[in-house]
């Protein structure tokens, strides 16, 4: 890439592109509310309203007087702001591979999906339903999905297949390996992650599920969702060429804003479950 020829626009479409191709718990965000986020501290509304309240009615009786409903809101706060900044030889770039600096802006891109990926499923601690299995198995890790899904039904959520499962590939091992047939409808069109279903609900796999210590037992915090559980919202901003003055080189470095809310934690479900003890 010349330096003369880069154009901000153009290689900003590209990273968010490549940023898209590898996310998993953003895929399955509810990223309705991106708009004209310009720095850190910017906060995004996200507008709701109350309940409607549901009447009899009675044959030549009058209906009750409209009840009036009052919006409420909650914010969404870009407080990460992460950047990435590298440079690529002149030599380097002539003599191994003139597209270096196409391949090195999909690295950026995935190093930085990566970073908010982890952020999106350090939030599952806010869920408000929670399962565990502490000794996991073939046998019995699709029963302990099919709990997580049944809470969430009972919570009205009535489409299963707006529930998504995010699972640890370790965790994605056992289901593998279990004697129920995944239901992968068509192979050519499932998404990045995406395992099968059960039950109407899709299964992603992730190794930016977080994780923690149970004494000596690492456990993974997995989780089923609604895909509007969590709203999350990025601006990448800042997407600069330059030569480094010292060098003979060409330098790349952008921003990378982004916020996450849970905004229904009552459709989230904290799915814990032990992992086997590393070789």
């Amino acid at each position: 890439m010349a330096i003369s020829n880069f154009i901000p626009t153009v290689w900003s479409e590209k990273m968010l592109h490549a940023l898209d191709k590898n996310y998993i718990a953003i895929a399955n965000s509810n990223r309705d509310y991106e708009g004209d986020i310009r720095e850190k501290g910017n906060k995004v509304r996200i507008c709701g309203l109350e309940a409607i309240t549901i009447g009899n009615y009675f044959k030549n009786q009058d209906i009750d007087y409209p009840e009036e409903l009052n919006d409420n809101y909650t914010e969404l706060e870009i407080d990460q702001a992460k950047y990435f900044n590298f440079l690529i030889d002149d030599v380097d770039q002539a003599q191994c591979n003139p597209h270096l600096m196409d391949l090195a802006v999909q690295n950026a891109a995935r190093a930085l999906a990566n970073v908010a990926e982890r952020h999106v499923y350090s939030f599952v601690t806010e869920s408000a339903h929670f399962v565990e299995n502490m000794t996991p198995s073939a046998d019995n890790i699709i029963d302990t999905l099919i709990d997580a899904r049944t809470k969430l039904l009972k919570e009205d959520v009535v489409d299963p297949s707006d529930i998504v499962i995010e699972v640890a590939p370790e965790v994605a091992g056992m289901i593998l390996k279990a004697k129920v047939a995944l239901s992968t409808d068509n192979t050519d069109s499932l998404e990045n992650g995406c395992i099968g279903n059960i039950g109407g609900c899709k299964i992603y796999v992730s190794s930016n599920i977080a994780t923690v210590m149970d004494g000596t037992t690492k456990v993974a915090m997995c989780v089923a969702r609604t895909r509007r559980a969590i709203a999350f919202a990025e601006q990448l901003s800042e997407v600069e060429a330059y030569r480094p003055e010292l060098r003979f080189a060409d330098g790349m470095k952008g921003l990378h804003l982004y916020g996450v809310k849970v905004v229904y934690p009552r459709e989230m479900v904290s799915v814990n479950i032990a992992l086997p003890a590393e070789d």
